[in-house]
């Protein structure tokens, strides 16, 4: 009798919703390589970063149930689906959490507001292997087809090999060129920033209000960046992790006196006024 091999169980997520075309495309390289859960936003998710939903109640729905097969969509952010993931669907972790393929780079900065990343961060947090896929591309009809293959070769890598407790991986995917992609390049996250505008308006009630917009400043393209690699036609992988500590500034900041300083309370005693 022939001992069934296990597959591994791969948890798959986005902040573009569970209708977006790289979600789609995830879902179907994923199903090569294993059993599949899926627990994605109800709808359009970007920038939740981090956020939970913790002042109303979160709901899961059953879409599809097939063998190997299982798909829910959630109305909270991607993190709330990573937990609702693990806690109610799962009842455990899963051996990968995927997340994406979000419509738009998550390089430098952009990994601090991404729902994306966030979603992968959390599965980090609870120590399963985690990686953000991102394409340079925010366009609804974006083509992943010349990508398909290495984010199943990274997702393999990850499964066979594991990654450090506590680091998950940011992998930013360079638009569909004339050009084939290069190669991977394992790097750090570039500096840069958003310069953010506002536009301005006022209601039909005569009150103010906003539309953010913003464009992103590249200040930092260094050798080694993921910037870098994309413009060079890479894919990049970013080691991430969630512990924000600057281990480097330690020492440092640890020569700072906070100490409060001693008051000498005879000079703050209030003066005796004598009567009679």
């Amino acid at each position: 009798m022939k001992h069934q091999i296990k597959k591994p169980l791969i948890l798959v997520t986005n902040d573009d919703g569970i209708n977006a075309p790289g979600i789609r495309t995830l879902i179907r390289i994923m199903r090569t390589l294993g059993e599949v859960v899926v627990v994605a936003p109800d709808r359009p998710r970007s920038a939740q970063s981090h956020s939970i939903t913790v002042s109303s109640p979160l709901r899961l729905k059953l879409i599809e149930e097939a063998d190997g097969y299982r798909e829910y969509s959630c109305n909270g952010t991607p993190v709330d689906c990573v937990k609702l993931g693990t806690k109610i669907v799962l009842r455990g972790n899963p051996d990968l959490l995927v997340s994406g393929i979000n419509h738009g780079s998550n390089a430098s900065i952009n990994v601090l507001y991404s729902g994306t990343m966030a979603a992968v961060i959390e599965g980090s947090i609870d120590m399963i292997p985690s990686v953000g896929f991102s394409l340079n591309d925010y366009s609804a009809k974006a083509i992943f087809d010349h990508a398909e293959e290495h984010i199943r070769q990274i997702a393999l890598k990850v499964l066979r090999r594991g990654l450090p407790k506590g680091v998950s991986l940011n992998v930013n995917i360079p638009k569909i060129s004339e050009q084939p992609i290069q190669g991977v390049q394992v790097c750090r996250q570039a500096r840069g920033t958003w310069v953010e505008e506002f536009d301005e308006r006022i209601d039909p009630r005569g009150q103010d209000y906003y539309w953010i917009t913003g464009v992103f400043s590249k200040a930092d393209n260094a050798e080694g960046t993921d910037i870098r690699a994309m413009e060079n036609n890479y894919i990049a992988v970013v080691p991430t992790q969630f512990d924000f500590t600057a281990a480097d500034a330690i020492k440092l900041i640890g020569e700072f006196d906070f100490e409060p300083k001693k008051v000498n309370n005879k000079e703050h005693q209030p003066a005796r006024t004598i009567n009679g």
